[in-house]
């Protein structure tokens, strides 16, 4: 089975490419133009993936587009796109994660991957398995702590 990934950007020639290598690398990807259609496509299909731009229709469209995303029950690992990258106290490079002007951890709440344009095939491919890596084990852990919980619960009961 392809494993399904939602590209949102409002750049056409971006957004086109960036499908022609994920699908030419064995991905499905279904794409929008805006963070509307986006959470239209998110609330009638189901994706592993969602990425998306940060700038589109306002400067953090595409923040409301992965808070949505992670919100979903199927749980799709996320990445912001962006050509616009934070600098100084914004980006935590070691640990890829982006903070809010006011201080606060975009990543925990939005991101799990920060993606900057302009990308390369080959680190495309690259940081999008290892974020479905990385997000598959999380997954994993969190189902092997839920069963441990219940069982730990059946056995004080």
């Amino acid at each position: 089975m392809k494993r399904r990934i939602l590209l949102v950007d409002d750049d056409l020639a971006v957004l086109l490419t960036l499908k022609a290598v994920l699908e030419l690398h064995g991905f499905e990807v279904e794409t929008a133009g805006s963070s509307a259609e986006a959470l239209a496509r998110m609330a009638s299909g189901v994706y592993q993936m969602v990425i998306s731009d940060l700038r589109m229709e306002t400067e953090e469209a595409g923040l409301e587009v992965l808070r949505t995303a992670r919100r979903q029950a199927y749980d799709p690992a996320t990445a912001l796109l962006t050509a616009y990258p934070p600098s100084g106290e914004h980006w935590d490079r070691k640990s890829g994660h982006v903070r809010h002007r006011e201080g606060e951890d975009w990543s925990g709440e939005n991101s799990d991957s920060l993606l900057i344009k302009p990308l390369g095939t080959g680190d495309l491919l690259r940081q999008v398995e290892a974020l479905l890596v990385r997000h598959a084990d999380r997954q994993l852990r969190q189902r092997n702590a839920a069963a441990k919980a219940q069982e730990t619960g059946r056995q004080a009961g």
